[in-house]
């Protein structure tokens, strides 16, 4: 078809009445058209922004649950204290797998680099999870000052991704932060509270003999109630979100997560 006769066409139907069904037709496949391309064209032009937006605010999450985060912060100088690695999470062992090309979400989603859990082993209701994760380790010289590990579980509407950090006996918290979830605003989405969040600081992850014992629990907690070193308040009416939080993080701290890491760390046989 010549150029001519597709104008004598197009003119055609620009030239019919507005309300003929063959004109309304036309305009809106090509509005359809033109504005597919221009969505397109923008999401392929603004993802290089999106992952770098993305990369940023994970790096202030993981300041902000080391207590390094300030609101003058230079977020990249900062992070760079911190020496990224991938932890075998059967053995707790260092992996050789370069952390920077890595991605532990898309490793959760390919069978032959994740690990499917059984019922009885999914307290956290996310189905499988990925073999190695990430760590980040705060070091001054030599001597390690923090570590922080990515924790991620089913609440009562969603799954809640965030940070857990350490302090240098791998055993005390020092903080916990979330940075994506659903959850009910007033309620459950109170995990984003600092006055809720700092109850994390200084809790002990495992007693005496190694066993782990943090929890959510109902209500307040007294500290004169055994093992209140091991005990964090519930959020108030969202008892189910407080369930969801205290299973991700057992799951997390656990035989199946980062439990002989975490083992490992604190008696200082770690390998590299």
């Amino acid at each position: 078809m010549t150029d001519n006769k597709k104008q004598g066409l197009i003119g055609g139907i620009l030239s019919l009445p507005n309300d003929n069904p063959k004109k309304t037709i036309f305009v809106a496949v090509v509005l359809c058209l033109v504005c597919s391309i221009l969505v397109s064209t923008s999401a392929v032009i603004l993802k290089p922004l999106q992952q770098a937006n993305k990369a940023a605010d994970i790096k202030k999450n993981i300041l902000a649950v080391s207590g390094l985060l300030t609101d003058d912060a230079d977020v990249n100088s900062l992070f760079e204290q911190f020496e990224v690695k991938l932890v075998d999470l059967e053995t707790g062992d260092y992996s050789d797998v370069d952390p920077a090309t890595y991605d532990q979400r898309k490793a959760a989603g390919d069978s032959e680099r994740n690990v499917t859990l059984s019922s009885e082993q999914d307290i956290a209701s996310i189905g499988r999870r990925a073999k190695l994760a990430k760590v980040y380790i705060l070091k001054d010289g030599d001597e390690i000052k923090q570590a922080v590990l990515p924790i991620h579980g089913y609440g009562l509407w969603s799954t809640l991704y965030g940070f857990i950090s350490f302090e240098a006996d791998f055993n005390t918290i020092g903080g916990l932060q979330f940075y994506a979830h659903a959850e009910t605003p007033g309620l459950g989405g109170e995990v984003d509270n600092p006055k809720w969040r700092n109850l994390w600081q200084g809790k002990k992850a495992f007693n005496d003999n190694g066993e782990l014992k943090i929890k959510v629990i109902r209500g307040h907690v007294n500290f004169k109630m055994a093992d209140a070193v091991h005990k964090v308040d519930g959020l108030s009416g969202a008892t189910l979100t407080s369930t969801g939080v205290s299973n991700l993080v057992n799951y997390w701290l656990g035989d199946h997560g980062f439990g002989p890491y975490l083992k490992k760390m604190s008696a200082g046989t770690e390998k590299e």
